[in-house]
């Protein structure tokens, strides 16, 4: 019943930009803390970036000043619009929705990023 569909992934040269985006339904979408996460081949899954319901905001420090996350609730949608991009930015990149007071946390299937020197 809940789904997080995500869009958006694919190769891009290093400089460039993506944007991503992560379609929910079966939720209450402005209920719900929304995050993205990445995974690279052998390293263990770490938070890039999430965003409150009042959209108060979080980021790794690694892509602190280059990426850029937002919601639409209107749309159940949320992005991660994604600059000057490195290589090492290559992962797979996970939607999260979370409702602590619910103890509710739910995860999309991911997109592979891929960035080339």
């Amino acid at each position: 019943q809940v789904q997080l569909v995500e869009s958006g992934g694919g190769l891009v040269q290093a400089g460039g930009s993506l944007r991503l985006s992560c379609a929910a339904s079966g939720i209450t979408f402005s209920n719900y803390v929304m995050g993205w996460y990445r995974q690279a081949p052998g390293k263990q899954r770490e938070l890039v970036a999430n965003i409150g319901s009042f959209s108060n905001t979080n980021y790794a420090d690694s892509v602190k000043g280059r990426f850029t996350i937002s919601r639409d609730n209107a749309k159940n949608t949320m992005y991660l619009q994604m600059n000057s991009l490195k290589p090492e930015d290559t992962a797979v990149y996970y939607c999260n929705a979370a409702y602590f007071g619910l103890k509710n946390n739910y995860w999309g299937q991911g997109t592979q990023v891929t960035v080339s020197s």
